[in-house]
């Protein structure tokens, strides 16, 4: 199996991701749409292939705090092998030079996942979108 995570270049692909997106979160989750469309503009957004099929995406955006990484999901079919730990390591490795705080609202049930890759638990977790999630920081 071949991983390859992709920063997103063109309309094409962004559609694709806000599909993968759109079946993880609102079909899959039940999470409302209007607040899965939310810092679009600012964003940027990647794409994950696995044996060249799109079936992952995630993005980063910068806030008043520091840098948000966001919306990671991967389309059931591709879990567990190894599509969700290639989005965070890329993502996080591009960033890790800013400078900057890496942060992140984790579903607890992926926090482990950013666990692996240094990002501690802040504060006390919280509801979004009806998903109890933890604020995750990575020094």
């Amino acid at each position: 199996m071949q991983i390859l995570i992709n920063k997103i270049k063109n309309e094409e692909e962004q559609k694709t991701a806000w599909a993968i997106r759109h079946e993880v979160f609102v079909i899959g989750q039940n999470c409302p749409e209007e607040l899965e469309w939310e810092h679009e503009e600012e964003s940027i957004h990647y794409l994950a292939l696995l044996d060249g099929e799109p079936v992952g995406t995630a993005r980063w955006r910068e806030t008043e705090k520091g840098i948000k990484l966001e919306r990671f999901a991967v389309l059931s079919k591709a879990r567990n092998k190894g599509v969700g730990s290639a989005l965070v390591h890329t993502l996080t490795q591009e960033l890790s030079s800013s400078g900057k705080l890496l942060y992140l609202h984790a579903q607890l049930e992926a926090a482990p996942l950013y666990s692996k890759f240094g990002f501690k638990p802040k504060g006390e977790n919280f509801w979004e979108a009806g998903i109890e999630h933890v604020k995750m920081e990575k020094a």
